[in-house]
């Protein structure tokens, strides 16, 4: 069953069927109420994920666009400034026709003059396996020409609530041409 509402002169459709719930999660306010009163109670678990990022900016179908730039972002040796709007598949592999198990969404943009180092916010959403309709957000530094970066874990929902922990980023493939990448992500996270 759905609904169709408008906001600010957009539609979008409300579906109000159940989304299969995360790990056995049930979502809702008074199902929240009670895993927060059973979390005394809960053991404190580590999961590691592995995955693959496609950062898509020229293409017919580009997974990630830019929103702004600055008056200086075409003159700046690290693109300060420019801000991107992203929605990248997660997958299990590098090669781009891999099995897609979620998205990353969020935003991205320049923020150093010195050397090309983004800031990134993105809630990475799963939409299959074990993890379906979990996500985790990272906010963080992603200093993209070092080899290994590191970036926090902030939180998390479904399976992974009052998440935290590191996401480990090492870039796989990358075309000075197109700005396209693929960036292999290692995440290691405490979760109740």
């Amino acid at each position: 069953m759905a609904k169709v509402v408008g906001i600010c002169g957009l539609l979008f459709m409300i579906f109000t069927a159940t989304s299969p719930a995360a790990h056995s999660v049930t979502f809702g306010p008074e199902a929240v109420d009670q895993w927060f009163k059973m979390l005394p109670h809960a053991e404190e678990k580590v999961t590691k994920l592995h995955f693959y990022f496609h950062d898509i900016l020229t293409s017919k179908n580009p997974t990630a666009l830019k929103i702004a730039e600055s008056d200086i972002t075409n003159k700046s040796a690290t693109l300060f400034g420019f801000l991107a709007m992203a929605d990248d598949p997660l997958t299990v592999g590098p090669e781009p026709n891999s099995r897609i198990i979620g998205r990353a969404q969020g935003i991205y943009g320049s923020a150093a003059f010195n050397e090309i180092g983004l800031l990134m916010t993105l809630n990475f959403v799963f939409t299959e396996g074990e993890y379906n309709g979990s996500t985790l957000s990272i906010l963080g530094r992603n200093p993209i020409l070092n080899e290994y970066r590191e970036m926090p874990i902030v939180g998390g929902s479904g399976v992974f609530r009052l998440a935290r922990g590191i996401a480990t980023a090492k870039t796989y493939w990358f075309n000075a041409t197109s700005n396209n990448a693929i960036v292999e992500y290692h995440v290691v996270v405490l979760h109740y």
